[in-house]
């Protein structure tokens, strides 16, 4: 069945997300009041949480909304005629016109509700790679890119004869536009890039990238995963044909992703899977499917997941990102200095352009170690190779130590990390 015609979203006259903040509206202890999960204590010790590019805490008002859902109007969508039914279906379609609204689309059909970033990659390498990529066409991508926006391509084109390409970064962790240009050549099919690196906070051009892969008549996907919760994002702005992320890293519940697609990329591609709900019409000779977005969204969505996303977003635009990018950014500069001055520590990713994100290595300690004794000081950050082993190799590293800056955070969290550095370096004298 068609999707109805999502409600408008009362009282907002601006997109979200892109709203002012009044001067004394950023108060970052009433924010941090909003997540219950701040106060508790960890090994009898106030919880540092700076983990939040692998997920994000979540507020009270996302809590709640998925809570009143199931407790209030738990039904399934867009078949049913019920009362609990109908309110299911407005609230759901409610969320994917604040989703277009959030990121600047034209249409909300141009919102596909995905399970998270990785299957919103995977269905437009999918749906869109094998329809159009064969032998000796090449797929772009940089040396920035988690797993999620590799390993797609590559089965992509293992299936199809194509070739993956990659741009390398510098030393500090960053794409030279020049050399992004470069690697465009006559067999470029599709361009495929992170708006921010999970593993160094680097921030692409994809404005700049964009042009670039539009003049030669090449589509582009944005990976804005980390992205959507430190910057103020525009698709119609950027120019990009596809743009993917999590509710996860945006304060929102897990489970639940988008995909944006411009409307021509999104009608040309044949469905990603089969099911329930996609379809207009059923027999056993042919099949016939839904309109936009309905032919991406087979089965029992993620319902839930899609309102606490709605949630998620009213929450960040009573904020405002900009007076989030501006936050976080002074605690990233205090965080930089202060790390950076201890001895034995060398920062991993240093690109100008970059936020909520500081890796690091300690001369002599294993990162698994450093982040084994952070936690028992009560602060939690993340260890390992992120899901970006490519990162790791171009700096001859295994691993590094992240923390990584969100709404909630303060000095006083950096201080704290920075205090758990020194306890390592006690440990390990």
């Amino acid at each position: 069945m068609t999707p109805r015609k999502p409600p408008a979203v009362p009282g907002r006259k601006v997109r979200p997300g892109t709203e002012e903040p009044r001067p004394d509206a950023f108060d970052v202890e009433r924010v941090r009041a909003e997540f219950p999960v701040l106060g508790r204590t960890v090994y009898g010790k106030p919880l540092v949480y700076l983990d939040s590019a692998a997920t994000a805490q979540k507020p009270r008002a996302v809590i709640d909304a998925l809570a009143r859902f199931y407790l209030e109007d738990n039904a399934n969508i867009h078949r049913g005629v019920h009362y609990l039914s109908e309110r299911a279906t407005t609230a759901y379609e409610g969320c994917r016109d604040q989703v277009r609204a959030f990121l600047g689309a034209r249409e909300t059909c141009e919102i596909v509700f995905t399970h998270g970033t990785t299957e919103s990659i995977n269905l437009v390498a999918s749906a869109w790679g094998r329809q159009n990529l064969g032998p000796g066409d090449e797929v772009l991508i940089t040396g920035l890119e988690h797993h999620s926006n590799i390993v797609p391509w590559q089965l992509v084109c293992e299936a199809t004869g194509a070739t993956l390409k990659v741009v390398p970064i510098t030393d500090a962790g960053e794409v030279r536009l020049k050399d992004f240009e470069q690697g465009l050549t006559a067999r470029t099919r599709l361009v495929a890039v992170s708006h921010m690196s999970n593993a160094l906070g680097t921030i692409n051009p994809v404005r700049e990238m964009t042009a670039l892969a539009h003049a030669r008549g090449v589509p582009i996907l944005v990976d804005g995963a980390q992205a959507v919760a430190h910057l103020p994002v525009d698709v119609a702005a950027l120019g990009c044909d596809f743009y993917a992320f999590s509710a996860h890293k945006i304060y929102g519940p897990t489970g639940i992703g988008v995909l944006y697609g411009r409307r021509d990329r999104l009608e040309a591609m044949s469905p990603y899977q089969g099911g329930g709900d996609m379809i207009e019409s059923v027999t056993f000779a042919r099949t016939t499917y839904a309109p936009l977005p309905g032919k991406f969204e087979a089965g029992t969505p993620n319902i839930s997941g899609a309102i606490g996303l709605g949630e998620a977003l009213r929450f960040v635009a009573r904020i405002g990102l900009e007076a989030i990018a501006r936050h976080e950014a002074e605690l990233l500069e205090y965080a930089t200095r202060e790390v950076a001055a201890i001895d034995g520590v060398r920062l991993v990713g240093t690109a100008p352009h970059k936020a909520g994100i500081l890796s690091f290595v300690l001369a002599g300690v294993h990162p698994h170690d450093i982040g084994t004794i952070l936690d028992l000081e009560g602060v939690a950050i993340r260890v390992g190779h992120h899901c970006a082993q490519p990162i790791m190799d171009r700096f001859g590293l295994a691993a590094t130590a992240r923390a990584s800056f969100a709404v909630y955070n303060t000095r006083e969290d950096v201080d704290a990390l920075v205090r758990a550095i020194h306890k390592v370096k006690e440990v390990f004298k």
